[in-house]
């Protein structure tokens, strides 16, 4: 068994208890068993599949080439064509849906675990969460006959799909989106259909040749009479716009759509997925002898943000969840070579003594302290990943009050669990390059991708500094802050439960005062009633607020965890996290609390 199946196991049994989710009804066809052989059977894919392709979709990165109809087509390297086929193939694109859209109604928190095997073989062969985001979006905002047509053929691995949100002048500020929707036709049965026009930039796998369709969904704004775009957020709409247009039965009618690739962005890493830019109704492929992108609005007009953040969220939760995997990919292969790796002689006493003869890695204690780092971010981040996916099952199959509390639970830490993992995740692989020594940063070791692909994850899906605006700017304050509130009696409860055990009383104390530290810092920030003020530390507030709730995690796990190699090894992780990471909170909430406009406030000139 891997070393990160026990750990799977250990979070998805000895603690959330999934197990117990079978007794609910969506689940009562599932057992102990059928979550085991969906485990091994994605464990054995990624393997077989994924990881030995790691470096070679790195290397022999997607590249262009000219279509006979002049257009640029895209082609990438066979294993990653196997390797979806397999995927998809395995159910895993409908594993949560009904058994009526070919699902297995399996719970999230399984398949959540069940995904991170793919993370963590190969993040970029295994970028299939954007396909079922997007289908996922369609069930929840869809039409039925869009359902039936877009999102069963995603779901099935007959269609891929994407997210197409940025522009090339506007990134995360979304409300300077300029894609246009014109209508076209109100009673089209696919939904009101549309002729777009605009760019959408770093679209991920946004053309390819491993299925037979892309189904985009597109925000756009559409003019109002006048002519002109509607200013800021609320202007804007959602749209289906698929590569090749279909009819209501869903079958291909053999046109092409004008959407047209533009060029790939070649990126630090994630080198295996296709990243475009993409060309919207520019007339390369006109439908009907007129130039425009034809799209079938989704929902009701200006609500496209409230429909795409349905995809987001999950895309916020993947993404973490690719980190934690990058980072534990990173730890294996450091622990691995400083356990087999000489060099050096222990430090005894009286100093070194050059007459022994070197010894492994290991035994130096500072490579000690960086492979416990490692431990302590990569698996307290999967733990707390693991937590939210067991939130959203509860917030899907709980009583009414319980699916309340989860929903606002998952507010609150969202933001958390995307940017937490990717910024101290990133770290981890930093600290595996570094055990790694020179040969860390050289291609015959696999660190360096690692590491390279990882530091895509403080960008993709909202920026660190963006997710933290939301953390202190909205979601702690969110109906008069019932969320954080939430969060903090759960985190006294375990408090209370760890402080009747002696060897763990005074990590217990030591995040009661951290949880009252951040709930002080988190009303002083908002003393004045300024956002300008309150949010210009909102990422120093993240990161204490994210060492607070993995802090919380490891305390939880220590409660669970057996004697022996897991329990030690948790015990372990857990002291070092709790006097090592634990106290640098301090600084980050002060200035928080004191309000410190340092970086606000230097001028222009003087940086």
């Amino acid at each position: 068994m891997s070393t990160l199946r026990a750990t799977l196991d250990f979070l998805l049994y000895d603690w959330l208890d999934a197990t117990a989710l079978t007794a609910r009804p969506r689940f009562a066809d599932h057992s102990h068993e059928t979550f085991a052989a969906v485990l091994d059977t994605c464990e054995r894919i990624a393997l077989e599949k994924y990881a030995p392709f790691n470096r070679l979709v790195d290397t022999e990165e997607p590249r262009t080439e000219t279509a006979p109809d002049g257009s640029l087509r895209v082609r990438l390297p066979q294993a990653t064509h196997e390797a979806r086929r397999a995927y998809a193939e395995s159910g895993m694109l409908a594993a949560a849906q009904d058994y009526a859209l070919g699902g297995m109604q399996l719970p999230y928190v399984v398949e959540a675990a069940a995904n991170a095997f793919f993370g963590k073989a190969s993040i970029s062969i295994g970028s299939n969460l954007l396909s079922v985001g997007n289908a996922n979006l369609l069930m929840a905002h869809g039409t039925p006959l869009q359902q039936q047509v877009f999102a069963a053929a995603e779901f099935s691995g007959r269609w891929t799909g994407t997210m197409c949100l940025s522009e090339p002048q506007a990134g995360s500020s979304l409300s300077d989106v300029a894609t246009r929707a014109v209508l076209e036709d109100a009673a089209d049965p696919l939904g009101p259909r549309y002729r777009l026009t605009g760019h959408k930039m770093w679209i991920s796998s946004g053309e390819h040749e491993m299925t037979e369709n892309i189904v985009h969904l597109v925000l756009a704004k559409i003019p109002g009479a006048d002519g002109k775009l509607v200013p800021g957020v609320k202007g804007i709409s959602l749209f289906i716009v698929p590569k090749w247009l279909v009819d209501a039965r869903g079958e291909l009618t053999g046109v092409r759509n004008d959407v047209a690739l533009a060029g790939l962005n070649h990126k630090l890493g994630w080198r295996g997925t296709t990243n475009t830019l993409l060309n919207f109704g520019e007339g390369r492929f006109p439908v009907d002898g007129q130039p425009g992108a034809v799209g079938y609005r989704v929902g009701q007009p200006g609500e496209g943000l409230k429909c795409m953040f349905h995809m987001m969220n999950e895309a916020r939760i993947g993404i973490g969840m690719a980190a934690a995997m990058l980072g534990l990919a990173g730890y294996e292969a450091s622990l691995d070579y400083a356990k087999t790796r000489t060099q050096g002689r222990p430090v005894g006493p009286v100093g070194k003594d050059p007459g022994q003869p070197p010894v492994r890695l290991i035994e130096h204690a500072d490579i000690r302290r960086m492979l416990l780092a490692q431990k302590s971010m990569c698996e307290g981040a999967l733990a707390l990943l693991l937590y939210c996916a067991r939130l959203v099952d509860e917030q899907h199959t709980g009583t009414p009050e319980a699916a309340d509390e989860a929903r606002l639970l998952l507010e609150v830490l969202t933001p958390v669990a995307k940017s937490w993992p990717s910024e101290n995740c990133l770290e981890a692989n930093s600290l595996a390059i570094q055990i790694h020594g020179g040969y860390g940063y050289t291609r015959d070791f696999p660190v360096e991708q690692y590491w390279r692909d990882n530091r895509l994850n403080m960008i993709h899906e909202g920026t660190h500094g963006i997710q933290a605006m939301d953390l202190l700017g909205r979601k702690v304050r969110m109906e008069g802050g019932r969320g954080l509130a939430l969060l903090a009696a759960r985190v006294s409860a375990t408090i209370g439960r760890a402080r009747a055990r002696t060897a763990l009383a005074g990590h217990a104390d030591a995040l009661a005062t951290a949880l009252g530290r951040l709930q002080a810092a988190t009303a002083a920030a908002w003393a004045a009633g300024d956002a300008s003020v309150a949010l210009a530390n909102a990422v120093p507030y993240m990161q204490a607020f994210g060492h607070v709730a993995v802090a919380w995690i490891w305390l939880e796990l220590s409660l669970v965890a057996s004697a022996g190699d897991a329990g030690t090894g948790v015990a372990g992780a857990t002291d070092y996290f709790f006097r090592y990471e634990l106290p640098r909170i301090e600084a980050w909430l002060r200035v928080v609390e004191t309000r410190d406009m340092t970086c606000a406030r230097l001028p222009e000139e003087a940086f």
